[in-house]
């Protein structure tokens, strides 16, 4: 069977993923004030974090078009897996979604199963990974699809940030908690719970962050041996590589990927920012 691998511009692919013609990624919009930025090849990702250090309100972004959805799926290919941002943080799904409905009006079924992926950056990759795998295998649209919808039930999306100004722009803390959680260089560790943003604990120091990041991910990974841990980072690739050492003096990991931001995951992470899934 062929098959293809559509995500939005949140699938951080790698630069090797890039050239492979089984991936394709659909570009959000992204606007910082008046500046509208489209998270495709063109993405320049130290212009758009001057824009946003520039800016004093939240940078917002705009789902594709359920029409550009449904030419990603007038390919070729037989088989066609769709893995989008958290329905939480994005329309994105749903543009999906409507997409398979005008391509099935206009064009009789197809198998494509559009995934929530409860996740972002890191976490869609890992999926469009695990996808590759499971076709290597040799299963088929059915058993891929079981597989990874497991998957995405079981995987654990974490990330830290360096400054927390993207949450106070977007009204998710006081300039007052903002201005003693700076002064005193606290650093959240975050996660996700079904696709919806949480706090799992907070440190002092982005390192001891990194830290405790990869604490709880090896905790909740269960069996490594058989997982594979993607890094994704925005403007910090020393910083990914001492999560990745983290990570190794941590467990066995049959693989650790590091890709870096595109334009989405940029404007969550912000500058220096770190995504990890397991």
């Amino acid at each position: 069977m062929s098959y293809r691998i559509v995500g939005d511009s949140c699938l951080d692919l790698t630069e090797e993923l890039k050239q492979n013609l089984r991936f394709q990624t659909v570009p959000l919009t992204l606007q910082v004030d008046d500046a509208l930025v489209i998270d495709d090849e063109t993405f320049d990702q130290k212009a758009f974090l001057r824009l946003v250090k520039a800016s004093t309100s939240c940078p917002k972004s705009a789902c594709p078009s359920p029409e550009v959805f449904k030419k990603a799926y007038e390919c070729a290919e037989e088989d066609v897996f769709v893995i989008t941002l958290s329905s939480h943080l994005s329309g994105s799904y749903n543009s999906a979604m409507v997409g398979k409905s005008l391509y099935e009006e206009e064009h009789g079924p197809k198998n494509i199963l559009v995934i929530d992926s409860e996740s972002a950056s890191a976490g869609e990759l890992n999926l469009a990974l695990a996808i590759q795998d499971l076709y290597k295998k040799g299963l088929d649209f059915q058993q891929v699809s079981q597989e990874i919808l497991r998957m995405r039930d079981t995987q654990h999306t974490y990330f830290v940030i360096d400054s927390l100004e993207p949450l106070r722009k977007n009204g998710r803390l006081t300039g007052l908690q903002a201005f003693f959680a700076t002064a005193l260089n606290i650093k959240p560790v975050m996660g996700a719970n079904y696709g919806v943003i949480i706090k799992l604990d907070q440190v002092r120091g982005i390192n001891r962050a990194f830290a405790r990041m990869c604490e709880l991910g090896v905790r909740e990974a269960g069996d490594m041996a058989e997982k594979r841990a993607v890094i994704a980072h925005c403007n910090c690739p020393d910083r990914a590589a001492l999560v990745k050492e983290e990570l190794i003096k941590r467990g066995n990991f049959r693989e650790i990927v590091i890709t870096e931001t595109a334009g989405v995951a940029t404007m969550y992470a912000g500058d220096g920012g770190i995504v990890m899934a397991i």
